[in-house]
């Protein structure tokens, strides 16, 4: 059981195949709006606060993998000690046993020496291409990327080698590029497949987005995620930016969903993105003459843009509902989706938009017992 490879190496495959299946997370936004291919490679940059290790590590316990990589690059050691002791906890949701059976942890703290945390990622991949060539689906999740840049830049001072921007080295892009090619989906020599899928947080210093790492990071992605201060702000998590993120796996993805969950898939992302977008346009109109002075089309827009903002795209981690099937997640956007077309209806029947919109409020047990007696 004892295998040496340099972990600078890429472990050799006979051929790369183009990614078909999605790597389902749990993750409504993610899964339904910027899906993650299996072997493909997916980053979330965001500023301070705004949920990148609650986002890997809720990946971490819920993606539809065989063998979780973890690796704590720079990380605090009480986040890391923490995290230790509750994957011993809990259950893999589905296998039903221990999360830690199929979670290999790499831990790097931030008292630890800058060459470590260097080689940190490296163990990791090297470990997750171990298993792939075993026909496993593997996931590494890097947080943060940015730490192992501060590394690197670090020892090329030490080594006094010419800085490029921000006093990153000059080959940071290269080396960032070999190492994120190392994911995909591969027919191993014995004739297997399996995949290597990368989900790498990044950590802009001060939220700026055009620093180095994450364009280096830009141009291998195949799915960007970012996650924005200001939802964060409002206690909306995930905290993913629908309007700047992005995901490339959409069109070789579409037919997987329309065969194994529902065929109105793809309509129901579209109609979702267009309620969203028409509310950004109305909310400036609405700051000017108030939601009274807009038409009832629009208030019924606006209450639907709400919903899917706080019912749907919001998720709790520590509640049941931080793990959404496909399944759940379409019934939950269709019974949204369903309500805005009748009430659209309704509202051309001549029903008053305050009917349409009103709460029923639900009967208490006290009030119950009167009303029988």
């Amino acid at each position: 059981m004892n295998h040496e490879w340099s972990i600078r190496i890429p472990r050799p495959y006979r051929k790369k195949i183009s990614p078909r299946e999605p790597l389902i997370t749990g993750q409504r936004a993610i899964d339904f709006l910027f899906s993650i291919a299996k072997g493909g490679i997916a980053i979330f940059p965001g500023g301070f606060g705004t949920g990148k290790t609650i986002l890997e590590q809720s990946i971490a316990k819920f993606a539809d993998v065989d063998i979780v990589v973890y690796v704590g690059c720079g990380e605090r050691g009480n986040e890391m000690a923490e995290m230790i002791e509750e994957f011993e906890l809990l259950n893999d949701p589905w296998t039903q046993s221990r999360l830690m059976k199929r979670t290999i942890l790499v831990i790097n703290t931030s008292n630890m020496p800058v060459a470590a945390r260097e080689a940190s990622i490296y163990t990791a991949v090297t470990i997750a291409e171990y298993y792939r060539d075993m026909g496993y689906h593997v996931i590494l999740l890097a947080d943060s990327i940015s730490r192992w840049a501060e590394a690197l830049r670090e020892i090329s001072s030490s080594l006094e080698e010419m800085p490029g921007e921000e006093g990153y080295p000059t080959y940071l892009s290269s080396r960032l590029s070999g190492f994120i090619e190392r994911a995909g989906v591969v027919e191993t020599y014995s004739g297997t497949v399996g995949s290597l899928t990368m989900v790498l947080s990044v950590s802009p210093p001060g939220g700026d987005f055009t620093e180095p790492v994450t364009q280096s990071c830009l141009r291998t992605t195949g799915t960007f995620l970012m996650l924005d201060t200001s939802l964060a702000h409002k206690r909306h998590f995930p905290a993913i930016n629908w309007f700047q993120s992005y995901s490339l796996y959409a069109d070789e993805l579409s037919g997987h969903y329309k065969e194994h969950v529902a065929p109105e898939w793809e309509t129901a992302q579209v109609r979702c993105r267009e309620i969203l977008q028409k509310e950004e346009a109305l909310r400036e109109v609405v700051e000017i003459v108030g939601i009274e002075g807009i038409q009832d089309e629009d208030r019924l827009m606006l209450h639907t843009a709400e919903r899917l903002r706080t019912e749907f795209l919001s998720q709790n981690a520590y509640t049941e509902d931080a793990f959404s099937s496909l399944e759940q997640t379409f019934s939950a956007i269709k019974g949204i989706l369903d309500f805005y077309n009748n009430a659209e209806k309704q509202l051309k029947d001549g029903v008053p938009i305050s009917e349409i919109l009103v709460e029923k409020k639900p009967v208490h047990a006290k009030q119950k017992t009167s009303e029988g007696s």
